[in-house]
């Protein structure tokens, strides 16, 4: 996989060169397509499905945005301190782009 130095973000191959929707583009050279040389075929029935961000995958939950009132937000957990700890649950509204978190 090549990533945008950029945004960080998937580069796919177009024409000639890998393009990023920032819209960097970066030459196809014939080390790169040695690199990216296809080994296994997939066959129809295996899929393989690239989403962006705009596509919301998050479980969501009711929870009140502190910034707009809108009732529910995506939801995700992560442990952010020791291990004896409990994790942090993060919030982002499904409305506008405001993200904050809850102790417990």
């Amino acid at each position: 996989m090549e990533f945008c130095p950029k945004c960080g973000t998937v580069m796919f191959p177009k024409g000639d060169c890998f393009e990023c929707k920032c819209g960097y583009q970066k030459k196809i050279t014939k080390k790169s397509l040695s690199d990216y040389e296809v080994t296994e075929k997939i066959s129809s029935r295996e899929n393989v499905i690239v989403t962006g961000d705009d596509i919301k995958t998050l479980p969501t939950t009711k929870a009140v945005c502190p910034k707009c009132q809108n009732k529910e937000a995506f939801w995700w957990m992560r442990q952010t301190r020791g291990a004896d700890e409990a994790e942090t649950r993060f919030f982002k509204c499904t409305k506008c782009p405001h993200t904050w978190r809850e102790y417990d």
